[in-house]
């Protein structure tokens, strides 16, 4: 496993300034500031110069999970003010226009969606993306995959088809409603059957919904996901 962190959504939503704070001090080595909401963003990346992240080795944005085609050239250009080393995840059912997001080449992080989404849940959704961006590389959501195909077959074939794309792991337990919370036992054991095929430099990202209280046993709970793999 790679570096270890949270999405700022989970800790406080809409608040990534908050959900920092909450991490401070927490020996995270990864963040993922999220910015989900459109009018999120610009706020986001007006601070963007200004956030003090030295202690993290992995630093990523999350776009807006949806947005029209009239916002999408601003919402491009916002996110090319991000860090050159701050990858830009982005949910593939949301661009309208794959030619405005080429130029971010490894930049920019597609990721696999939920069984909601009619595109970018498959390994062949996911081909047809990265044949539209090529240098696009990969987020893998694990709950994603689960809730798609709870064997993990569809987590499996991700994984060793893209492997070489993959730089970011998302970790959470999802409900049938696809709200993320804290991992469960089931699905810990669920994510260790693959766990091996993610390369031990991604960068893993908690997505479980959780108080600052509980910040750090969900953290030893992601761990716990690996811990079974060798060193």
């Amino acid at each position: 496993m790679g570096s270890l962190g949270f999405s700022t959504g989970a800790l406080a939503k809409g608040d990534f300034k908050l959900a920092l704070q909450q991490m401070a001090g927490k020996s995270l080595s990864a963040v993922e500031l999220s910015a989900l909401r459109v009018e999120e963003l610009p706020q986001l990346m007006e601070s963007a110069s200004s956030l003090d992240l030295g202690c993290y080795r992995y630093v990523s944005v999350h776009s807006p999970s949806s947005f029209s085609a009239d916002e999408e050239g601003r919402i491009v250009e916002l996110l090319h003010s991000c860090p050159k080393n701050w990858k830009i995840v982005v949910h593939p059912d949301a661009i309208k226009d794959a030619s405005k997001w080429v130029d971010f080449g490894k930049q920019l992080v597609i990721e696999n969606m939920d069984r909601r989404k009619a595109d970018g849940r498959t390994a062949d959704e996911l081909a047809r993306w990265f044949a539209r961006l090529p240098e696009a590389l990969l987020c893998v959501d694990l709950a994603h995959a689960q809730q798609l195909d709870t064997t993990m077959t569809e987590a499996y074939l991700i994984l060793t088809r893209f492997q070489d794309r993959v730089c970011q792991i998302h970790i959470s337990e999802l409900d049938s409603a696809s709200h993320h919370y804290p991992l469960s036992q089931g699905t810990m054991t669920a994510f260790s059957e693959v766990a091996g095929l993610i390369p031990k430099d991604a960068a893993v990202i908690i997505e479980s919904r959780v108080t600052a209280d509980n910040l750090e046993s969900e953290v030893a709970k992601a761990k716990g996901v690996f811990e079974v793999l060798p060193a």
